[in-house]
């Protein structure tokens, strides 16, 4: 790459993303069950379960996966998947601060601001190439 100057956004964000930290996709859920064996009371009442049972459940290749975890474990993952969460944020506003640096670098070389290089807005007017018909023919 030559010898660009990158943005002080650009430069902050991309040094904010390299600081490695544990992070995870995914969710957290809490759940009570009823197990619905002869004679416990969950199946006898209504309000009667068990648990609380914890798990991280996250999609990958289009199946969802999950885990079962103790509630000091859901604790930590929970910190985990919230520290994801930032991380894409951050990435996007990178992304977004990417693209004007992008489009700023258009803007320099002539090409147009980002309102112009939309679909279509340079585009010149196509010139007929034949004369219309008339009616009668």
């Amino acid at each position: 790459m030559s010898d660009i100057a990158i943005p002080s956004e650009v430069g902050a964000l991309a040094s904010e993303l390299a600081k490695p930290m544990p992070m995870r996709r995914g969710s957290v859920s809490k759940r009570y069950v009823k197990c619905n064996k002869p004679g416990c009371s969950c199946g006898e009442r209504s309000d009667a379960r068990h648990g609380p049972y914890y798990s991280l459940s996250r999609v990958v290749k289009g199946s969802t996966r999950s885990r079962w975890l103790d509630a000091e474990q859901a604790a930590v993952v929970r910190q985990q998947v919230e520290a994801g969460q930032q991380f894409r944020k951050k990435i996007d506003a990178y992304w977004e601060a990417c693209e004007q640096w992008a489009d700023a670098q258009l803007s320099e070389s002539g090409e147009g601001s980002p309102e112009e290089l939309k679909k279509g807005a340079l585009k010149k007017p196509s010139k007929r190439r034949s004369s219309p018909r008339s009616k009668g023919s």
